[in-house]
């Protein structure tokens, strides 16, 4: 409405005042709090399992309303601010503009009646513009300003969130990268560009959590004309569509956003939650309760582009509504980029620092592979792939796990016809990898049962060296789980026990061979070349000594 229909209205004798619409809300729990923890069976009241209280999430963003009722008290103005000059010279600085994001996304942190963390305290640096632009160095120079900090003190549980996106940079990579290496614990938005999050930063960067964002029915978020982000870059999904939130517009009010940028802050708060019940958890260990609790197998994977449905997590953040401190083996799986389609090409992927890298398997969508083995490298373990001349590239697929006494080694096959071993009764096999140096794998290898009670071998072709990842048999325990085909199925799937990690997948066929093996959360997967007639899932099973 132009200010001259505004004063002409305001004349009229039967009008007393004149006010903005704004939206009004069912005084239910909303869907995404609903969403990652459970709702009390009584009261139908948004019930987690602590408030986020002993953490402080540090929020690169616009500027906060601090004085918004939702998050009055909770945040403080650090006074940090890097941020461009807005684009278009008539460009007006409306302070509740300029304050919308970063207030929105404070709010889905940890508001007071919308807020997923509703203890935790918040620091705002202003990194964006009223534009919500900014740039790799003014976020630099926050993530320096939060060092500092870390620096004084080191023990104190910190979250930082990244909402932003931007072209990737291996400046803004490296700054999160050793950010996260002092203790604190990243989570960035994945980007609403529909497009793989490997090519954005900070999403790329393996020591960040990045987050891609889903609707109500689980479906991947669409926004605007795009949508949330995808790829092997991402950890898992949060709601992220039609999130209800504090609103700049006046003190009280409330909006709907989307986003990945919301996706990350529910991300954020669950963080703030688990460090709460357990302030000693380390970056890896976070993650991996992160993708633990998550539910699985929800997120519409059709979505997604075809070659990228398989490197994407089908994981949607929640809680339990209790935690409980206790020490277990956790898993996931880490795919590297596809290799070139050069003679001899390899794809590599390795395990966050802090992780355990306990077996190596390897997949080509057209079936021309050479294996993979296991390798250390610079101090840390990393799994290569191998293609084969003529294929379509291969991935390499690590096996990341955390526990705290691992300690484990790569035994490389010597004699080649004997395959590899692990030294019976002292260590315990959870992981084979096979490589043939020209023939494509069909039948390669598999873990075997040696001397003790569980598996300790690797056995291989004469002509594939194998490698066997051998842990300590004091801390683990690991069975042999297998399932073959009657007849030819695409893919064969062997699931682990309740209670067993899958650590280690293998896969066996007939010529013309296999596309290779991966793991699905804790189920192992053998996906056959159209042809072969007959495949077998191998899974190691592990679990700590009770």
């Amino acid at each position: 409405m132009s200010s001259d229909v505004l004063d002409t209205a305001l004349k009229l004798p039967h009008v007393k005042y004149i006010e903005e619409d704004a939206y009004v809300f069912a005084q239910s729990i909303p869907w995404n709090l609903g969403r990652i923890v459970p709702p009390q069976p009584s009261s139908g009241a948004y019930s987690p399992p602590n408030k986020g209280d002993l953490v402080e999430i540090y929020l690169l963003d616009t500027s906060v309303q601090s004085t918004h009722r939702e998050i009055e008290g909770k945040v403080t103005v650090t006074g940090f601010e890097s941020i461009p000059e807005e684009d278009g010279t008539h460009f007006h600085r409306q302070a509740s503009k300029c304050d919308s994001h970063g207030t929105h996304v404070a709010g889905v942190l940890s508001g007071r009646d919308a807020g997923v963390a509703t203890g935790a305290s918040i620091s705002s640096l202003r990194v964006l513009n009223c534009q919500g632009k900014g740039t790799v160095s003014g976020t630099l120079m926050a993530l320096e300003f939060i060092k500092r900090t870390l620096e004084a003190r080191p023990y104190a549980p910190l979250v930082v969130v990244l909402p932003l996106a931007g072209a990737r940079s291996p400046a803004l990579n490296a700054g999160c990268r050793r950010m996260a290496r002092m203790g604190a614990v990243m989570v960035a938005a994945a980007g609403n560009y529909k497009d793989d999050a490997c090519l954005y930063s900070p999403a790329s960067e393996p020591e960040v959590i990045t987050v891609g964002a889903t609707d109500s029915e689980d479906h991947p978020a669409s926004i605007g004309t795009l949508g949330t982000n995808f790829g092997r870059c991402v950890d898992l999904f949060a709601p992220g569509d039609d999130i209800i939130g504090a609103s700049s517009d006046c003190s009280t009010c409330f909006t709907a956003r989307s986003g990945t940028s919301q996706a990350a802050a529910h991300v954020a708060g669950i963080a703030a939650m688990l460090l709460s019940a357990e302030p000693q958890l380390s970056l890896a260990e976070l993650r991996q309760r992160l993708l633990h609790f998550s539910t699985k197998n929800v997120v519409d994977t059709a979505w997604f582009p075809a070659e990228q449905r398989l490197q994407t997590p089908n994981s949607v953040a929640g809680l339990p509504t209790r935690l409980r401190a206790e020490e277990q083996l956790l898993c996931r799986s880490v795919w590297s980029a596809r290799s070139g389609l050069a003679r001899h090409a390899t794809a590599v992927a390795r395990c966050a620092s802090t992780e355990e890298m306990l077996s190596c398997s390897s997949f080509s969508r057209s079936g021309s592979r050479l294996g993979e083995h296991m390798e250390d490298k610079d101090g840390q373990k990393q799994c290569v792939a191998h293609s084969a001349f003529g294929g379509q590239g291969v991935y390499a697929i690590a096996r990341c796990c955390t526990w705290p006494r691992a300690e484990c080694q790569i035994n490389a096959s010597f004699p080649v016809a004997q395959g590899a071993e692990c030294s019976p009764g002292e260590h315990v096999l959870t992981g084979c990898s096979f490589h043939s140096p020209s023939e494509v794998l069909g039948a390669g290898g598999r873990p075997v049962v040696g001397l003790g009670r569980g598996p300790s071998r690797c056995a291989s072709r004469t002509e594939v060296m194998a490698h066997a990842l051998c842990c300590p048999a004091a801390s683990l325990e690991c069975q042999l789980k297998e399932h073959t085909a009657l007849e030819h199925e695409e893919k064969v799937t062997v699931s682990c026990d309740d209670g067993w990690t899958l650590t280690g997948c293998n896969t066996l066929s007939q010529l013309p061979g296999s596309m290779g093996a991966y793991a699905v959360d804790n189920s192992c997967v053998a996906a056959a070349v159209p042809g072969s007639s007959s495949a077998a899932a191998i899974a190691i099973c592990c679990r700590g000594r009770q």
